[in-house]
């Protein structure tokens, strides 16, 4: 029965974004005043339109070197950036079974050839950004930094999309279905009408959980927690019954693991900190940093942790190892950690070699990990900050000279068949089909594995499962876990989402203090944060207080000033939003 209601839930929850998504939509009517010149849309020299869709549809692919079925007469070549990840056993992210299917369909669809620039996905903002620099950018860039991108924009390095979406939208129906006007008008400035880049759709808003032993609490005849105080207890009973949970290995117990991303893998605990009034306002003001280390009272959440840390509850090297780095991973693996908090279904993910799968191997069959919610804040209210409907942000360096080419490749990728085939890959090799209709991931090894969760490197338009049907989306999206239990799938999901805020657009332009600083200050922010829990316990105000002023000093206060301005300026006196 309790599962039953689970998935209810999901299903309840699910069916509401889609309805929130499907009816939300925002003005277009601005037209594009950008300040740099607009680039040819193709070899034949003709400019891209003003803002104008004026003229028939035959003379538009004319002038676009476009036949009746929308491919060049002459063909077109585009780079496009693809993450690599480094995945031990992958493929090539730029050369495999999937890059070849996207390249020889956009060559057969639309004569265009395509070829693919890897870029690490551990520091793809820096890279990026020297890329940029360099005029090296792939035609079709991914980031996760708008900063990033307005600030080559502000420099005339990236093309304004607004006209070219405007004048091209009757051939771009797959990708306009797909993102609809939300996502693809969700930055565009409301005084310029400049798109600068399109938001690629988060097609599932599952964030983060926080997972616990299951086993080791059953072990310790405990309940699962259900507070911080009862959470704190729990990581005290692992530490102090090492011996009992892990034998003469004692010494290598972890109750608790977070990684020197704190922001991140601190997420629940910070959370409840942070008042459940909060305004609107005040997340937009202080929640650019989207770890949310501006919010009120974070810093007391930090405290706990360096209290939690000087009493060996949290792993001691945490801060050592870079993002990517396996150690943490293998330590999971091992069966030595106890409790951690990451994305909301990270334990279950990589089929065989999953912690999941290799916990189980290493320990036994009832070794896991479960979600929990222990962290309710001062309306005792299990309260996530949810991310709105919107993810990586796709945007045409300057240097792209085939605009019209690059808009049909997001169009061919968002094309339901095409991302159906890259997110499940061949019936019968990577995935089946379940006798609900459902579809079921299989395990693939040698050329046709996936690099990536359902190929989210290569469907950059959409970052998760939608199949058109929420009952169905949602029974697949259980099904993906090979070798997992589907009740962790639901109580995971259902947790990750339950009494979550979503995000929402404010859009007031360009803030203009947050232009090029944003690296900076998310190193400062970590450094501050991995400084602050390993100080002595009497230094933390100190060491805290001085790296929260530098990281104001460095931008942020800058940024909250005029974000404060910007807001007032265009919602007055309001602080909540409709």
């Amino acid at each position: 029965m309790r599962s039953r209601r689970i998935v209810m839930s999901i299903l309840t929850f699910v069916l509401a974004s889609v309805l929130v998504l499907a009816g939300c939509s925002k003005n277009n009517s601005g037209s594009s005043n950008a300040t740099n010149s607009t680039p040819n849309t193709g070899n034949s020299g003709s400019e891209g339109s003003s803002g104008n869709s004026g003229g028939s549809s035959d003379s538009k692919l004319e002038k676009w070197g476009l036949d009746e079925n929308l491919r060049f007469k002459e063909t077109r070549k585009i780079t496009v950036e693809i993450y690599d990840r480094g995945n031990d056993g992958g493929t090539p992210p730029e050369d495999n079974f999937y890059t070849d299917y996207i390249k020889e369909g956009m060559l057969r669809d639309h004569n265009v050839e395509v070829e693919f620039v890897p870029v690490p996905r551990w520091t793809e903002g820096e890279v990026i950004n020297n890329l940029l620099a360099a005029n090296q950018a792939p035609d079709i860039s991914v980031t996760y930094s708008y900063p990033t991108i307005q600030t080559y924009a502000n420099m005339g390095g990236v093309l304004d999309l607004a006209p070219y979406l405007e004048e091209a939208k009757d051939i771009l129906p797959d990708l306009w279905d797909l993102l609809t006007d939300t996502n693809i008008y969700w930055d565009q400035d409301p005084k310029t009408g400049t798109i600068w880049a399109l938001e690629a759709r988060l097609a599932v808003l599952n964030r983060i959980n926080t997972f616990v032993r299951e086993d080791w609490l059953k072990k310790l005849n405990m309940e699962a927690p259900t507070n911080l105080e009862e959470f704190e207890n729990m990581l005290k009973a692992f530490r102090d019954n090492a011996s009992l949970l892990l034998g003469d290995q004692a010494d290598k117990m972890i109750p608790f693991a977070i990684s020197f991303d704190v922001g991140w893998r601190a997420d629940h605990l910070t959370t409840s900190f942070v008042p459940d009034d909060i305004t609107d306002k005040d997340l937009f003001v202080y929640g650019f940093d989207d770890r949310k280390f501006l919010l009120p009272n974070y810093k007391e959440a930090i405290r706990v942790l360096n209290k939690w840390y000087h009493e060996g509850l949290i792993w001691k090297d945490f801060s050592l190892y870079p993002a990517g780095d396996p150690t943490e991973d293998n330590l999971m693996k091992a069966g030595y950690v106890g409790a951690f908090i990451h994305n909301w279904d990270y334990p279950y993910r990589n089929g065989e070699d999953s912690i999941h799968a290799s916990l189980q191997r290493m320990v036994g069959p009832d070794a896991a990990f479960v979600a929990i919610e222990t962290f309710p804040n001062d309306a005792g209210v299990y309260r996530k900050f949810l991310s709105p409907p919107i993810d990586r942000k796709i945007f045409f360096p300057a240097t792209n000279k085939e605009p019209i080419a690059s808009l049909l490749y997001l169009n061919w990728i968002s094309k339901f068949e095409n991302r159906f085939f890259l997110q499940f890959g061949e019936e019968g090799v990577t995935h089946e089909k379940m006798p609900d209709g459902s579809y079921k991931a299989l395990a693939a090894t040698g050329e046709k594995i996936m690099n990536s969760p359902n190929n989210i490197d290569y469907t950059i338009t959409v970052n998760g499962l939608d199949l058109g049907d929420p009952d169905l989306t949602v029974k697949s999206i259980a099904n993906g876990y090979a070798g997992v239990d589907k009740r962790y799938i639901e109580i995971a999901y259902q947790a990750s989402i339950n009494e979550g805020r979503v995000g929402k657009n404010v859009n007031v332009g360009e803030i203009k203090a947050e232009n090029g600083v944003g690296q900076a200050l998310k190193e400062k922010r970590d450094t501050v944060l991995n400084k602050a829990i390993v100080a002595p316990v009497s230094d933390f105000d100190k060491v805290y207080d001085s790296g929260f002023e530098d990281y104001l000093r460095s931008g942020g206060q800058a940024i909250i000033d005029e974000r404060k301005a910007k807001w007032e300026e265009f919602y007055g006196d309001k602080t909540m939003l409709d």
